[in-house]
Parts: C-alpha cells; sequence; structure tokens
C-alpha cells in the first residue's frame, strides 16, 4: 500500500522546559524521548505506537515520516516536525539523509488551517468552536504532568518513603536514588488513558480537516508557511560568552540596588510588590500598579524640593530604583540562555499565523521582533567592558548598568562568518493597507508621493499647513498620535495607551482629537 497521508500527534518528555527553551531545544536535550507515536495512514482508523514500552514504529511509516511524497498532518505540526528529526537522526540516522530537520515542505499544520479560517490555537478551543462531535479529552493536563514532566521534589520524596517502607532501617532516604520521571508501569491504567489521550487527539485533529475542507489555506500561504519553518530551522546565532557574562553582571547590579532600597525603605525584601505597595502607603502614595507607565508616571508627579531629603524625593529615588531593578530587557539575554541549542543557534523564534485574525508573524521566546534600540554612541566600548566583566569602570563611564545591558541586547546576535545584519522595517505599514482598504485616497497619495503622513494628518486635522520643524511643525506631534492611535477604531484609551499625555498633550485635547482625525478620514471611519 502506498503511504499518501500521515496524521501524527506524539506524546513526549524533556529534561527540558519547553515553555522556556521552544521545541528545537527541547528535543535537543539528553533525556528527550517520544513515548507515544499515534498516527493514521490514509485517513485510516489510528493506531498508537507505544515506543516508551519497546514497540516500534514500522518501515514503512518511518520511511513515509522522513521522505518528501507522503504529506504529513499535525496540530502545531513543527513540534512534531522537530520531534521527529532529533528522534529519527538518533535512531534511524540514515533517514536523515544529511539534513538536519525534516523537510517542511511535505507537511501540512492544521493549527494554521485553523487560524487561517479565524479559529482560536488551542485543539480544544477549535474542536468546541466547530463542535465537533469527538472532542481532546480533559484528563490530557493531569496526564501530561504525570507522564511528561520532570518530578517535582515532592514527588521524588513520596517515592523514597514508599521504597524505605520496604527496605533496611540502615537506608537513609537521601540514600535512594529517585527517578526524575514518573515510571508508566507504577500506573498502568493511567498509561492506557494516555494512549487513548493520544489516538483522541489524532482523531480530533482529522475532523477539523473534513470540517474545514471547504475553506482550504491557499497554495501561497502554505509557501509562505514553508519559509517560516525554514527560518525557524535556520535560527539565529548568539554570543553566548556575552549573554552569560551580561546575566551574572545583572544580578550583581540588581542585589546593589535591592540593597539600596532596603535601606531606603526598611523593607525586608523591596522586590515584593506588597511590601512596595505598603510602603508607598505609609508615604501617603496609593498606586493600583507598578508597571513601568505607572511608575514613570508617579516619578514625574513628584514635585522635586532642594535641599535635604524630603518624603517626596526619598520616594522618587526608591521609584527611580524600581524601575531600574524591574528592567525587563534583561530578560531576553536569560531567554537566549534557555533556548540556545548545541551549536549556539536559538531557533524557533517565530510563530506563523501568531496573530491568527491578520495572519501576522508573532515572535516567541526572545521576541526578536521587539528588541530594545541602540543609541549609545560607544556600544564597542561597552560591550567590551561587559566582556570583561569590569563592574567598576561600567559604573564610572555610564549612569545606569542596567541600561547599557539593555542597549547590547542586539549585539548579542552573531551572524555568520562574512555576513552581516542588516536591521529593516516596514515604513508606517499599518496605516499605508488602512489607507488602501478604506480608499482614503488623499493619504494613498501622501504615501504614493514620499510626504509625510504625520504633518499632512494635522494639516487635514487643523486646517492649517504643517511642516516638519517650519510652519506649525509643533502640530505634527499630534498628528503623529492620532495617526498611531486612531486608524482601527481606537479612541481617547488608545491615545493613552500610545502614550498622549506622555507627549504633553493634556486630558482635555484627546476627546477633540479623535473627532478631528475622524472628521478627517470618513472612509476610514
Amino acid at each position: 500500500m502506498k503511504i499518501e497521508t500521515l496524521n501524527i500527534d506524539l506524546e513526549t518528555r524533556s529534561g527540558a522546559d519547553i515553555k522556556k527553551t521552544g521545541v528545537y531545544r527541547y528535543a535537543e536535550d539528553p533525556e528527550f524521548a517520544i513515548l507515544l507515536f499515534g498516527v493514521s495512514v490514509n485517513g485510516g482508523p489510528v493506531t498508537v505506537y507505544d515506543l516508551a514500552n519497546g514497540e516500534q514504529i514500522p518501515e514503512e511509516i518511518l520511511q513515509a515520516v522522513a521522505g518528501d511524497d507522503a504529506i504529513k498532518y499535525a496540530f502545531n505540526a513543527s513540534f512534531e516536525r522537530v520531534c521527529l528529526s532529533e528522534w529519527i537522526r538518533k535512531h534511524h540516522p540514515s533517514l536523515m539523509k544529511e539534513r538536519h530537520y525534516l523537510n517542511p515542505k511535505s507537511w501540512r499544520c492544521t493549527m494554521v488551517l485553523a487560524a487561517y479560517n479565524g479559529l482560536p490555537l488551542s485543539l480544544a478551543q477549535v474542536g468546541d468552536v466547530l463542535r465537533l462531535e469527538q472532542q481532546k479529552m480533559t484528563e490530557g493536563t493531569k496526564l501530561i504532568s504525570r507522564f511528561c514532566k520532570l518530578l517535582s521534589e515532592n514527588a521524588k520524596d513520596k517515592y523514597r518513603r514508599d521504597i524505605l517502607k520496604k527496605l533496611d532501617d540502615g537506608f537513609r532516604l537521601m540514600d535512594i536514588r529517585a527517578p526524575r520521571f514518573f515510571e508508566q508501569k507504577h500506573d498502568p491504567e493511567g498509561w492506557e488513558l494516555f494512549k487513548n489521550y493520544n489516538r483522541r487527539d489524532v482523531d480530533v485533529e482529522m475532523a477539523i480537516q473534513e470540517k474545514l475542507k471547504k475553506y482550504p489555506v491557499p497554495e501561497h500561504v502554505w509557501e509562505e508557511y514553508w519559509l517560516d519553518q525554514e527560518i525557524n530551522d535556520r535560527g539565529i546565532m548568539v554570543d553566548r560568552e556575552l549573554v552569560e557574562k551580561a546575566i551574572l553582571l545583572n544580578e550583581s547590579i540588581k542585589e546593589e540596588l535591592l540593597e539600596q532600597m532596603r535601606e531606603l525603605t526598611g523593607l525586608e525584601n523591596p522586590n515584593s510588590i506588597i511590601q512596595l505597595r505598603s510602603y508607598l502607603e505609609v508615604n501617603h502614595i496609593r498606586m493600583d500598579s507598578l508597571s513601568k507607565k505607572a511608575v514613570q508616571a508617579k516619578i514625574r508627579e513628584l514635585s522635586e524640593t532642594g535641599g535635604t531629603m524630603t518624603p517626596s524625593d526619598k520616594v522618587r529615588e526608591v521609584l527611580n530604583l524600581r524601575l531600574l531593578t524591574a528592567k525587563s530587557s534583561i530578560k531576553k539575554y536569560e531567554a537566549m540562555k534557555n533556548a540556545v541549542c548545541a551549536d549556539s543557534r536559538c531557533r524557533g523564534m517565530f510563530q506563523f499565523y501568531g496573530a491568527n485574525r491578520t495572519g501576522r508573524w508573532a515572535g516567541r521566546l526572545i521576541q526578536l521582533q521587539n528588541l530594545p534600540q541602540n543609541k549609545m554612541a560607544d556600544l564597542d566600548r561597552a560591550r567590551k567592558l561587559v566582556e570583561a566583566g569590569d563592574t567598576c569602570d561600567l559604573k564610572d563611564r555610564y549612569p545606569s548598568v542596567p541600561d547599557v545591558l539593555s542597549e547590547l541586547t542586539r549585539t548579542a546576535f552573531i551572524p555568520t562568518l562574512g555576513k552581516k545584519f542588516i536591521v529593516a522595517d516596514f515604513s508606517a505599514i499599518e496605516a499605508r493597507v488602512l489607507a488602501h482598504l478604506a480608499h482614503e485616497d488623499w493619504r494613498t497619495e501622501v504615501f504614493r508621493n514620499g510626504g509625510d503622513i504625520y504633518c499632512e494628518s494635522a494639516s487635514k486635522m487643523f486646517h492649517v499647513p504643517v511642516e516638519k520643524h517650519g510652519i506649525n511643525g509643533h502640530l505634527r506631534q499630534k498628528g503623529k498620535i492620532a495617526e498611531l492611535a486612531l486608524g482601527y477604531g481606537g479612541s481617547v484609551g488608545a491615545l493613552k495607551s500610545m502614550g498622549a499625555l506622555d507627549m504633553g498633550l493634556q486630558e482635555y485635547e484627546l476627546k477633540p482629537l479623535v473627532d478631528m482625525w475622524r472628521n478627517a478620514n470618513l472612509h476610514i471611519v
């Protein structure tokens, strides 16, 4: 029988946390294993191969998985493809034909099919929306926690105590080496349920395909998906030494900043939101949120006074320290450390159709679509100081070491020898597409002629000529914030979230600004 299609679902385990590492590093982990291989051949009944208990996948199915002729379907197919790539390379290396990952062009992702049709990115939620006769089994979360994840310390202690009951008193609790994973032989009924769960997932995925067969994904979208998979397979190289040094340096600086906060506040743990809020309330300052924006707004609110430190000055300094200790850019270094593979490349940085209403890519793990900008004039010098771990020189040269680490984030990515990175972005992409779709022709002409949409928008809104750095140039900023916030149904709330008040606009100006922009863009409205 010729195998033309395979519907596949895997149950796996690994010593890595996939939420932190992504699937590439997860599958590369030494403890990675495929436990169950559920498959339907040519749309037939689902068979589950219990690899954890020694069952073997038939040779003809393995050949079809590794080859390019049979079409493979899976929900979130990149998971199955990457996991099977690592597993086949380890157990059947001759089938990989010198490829590092299986060719994505013979794979179709049922999740992309669902997303293309405006459905959720969750198998259970898609099944619910489509009202499938068979739904994903609700026991899945519990079964995965039991059979696929590392045992907690409490679970290991319970295992040791159970063993101790059967052994001589001469053993101590820690003398007994507990397994890192739960052994299926200890719960045969649960394991059978787990196999049924694996089988059901394949059934649900096939039911989604059947339900959506009249609404297929166009070939050109699949071509974009294959390109996406190639990009994710290639990954991006990171400077592991710089990453490690940045993390160590940040830990050292953060502890110093927290010590300063302890001295100012008397708090045991000033990093605690609850403790810090209590401290602020004692100082007659109530804050519902300690987010970056909220803290920055409160710092501006507190007036400066000269002379000795007043309570207001003291609180402002505490809030400034809060901003520095909570700086999130260092998290990107931690994400790099978690996701990096053995060859120093981070993979799986993008999710195709991650924004399922628009089809846009979504950033994952490191979030390459949102990196801090480089504004420092002496970036190379700062980088060398971080690489050398020279904390003293960094403190002497720069007012904020966390800010330096933030700006150096992009420099942690390194191109292949003889290559270079080009940083590019579409110019006003949302505004251009919106003008085209709505036939707001005056805007399209501005873009076509290389004009400044912020100036032209302000000119339409205020009925006066506006030139950047020229006549009525002060109105350009109002045109800009209106353009950024109001194009897709936004109003006063959108202006605020886009930072209108931070730009110097007053509360009373916002609603009139909304009305003026809408009057100038009737087709868009």
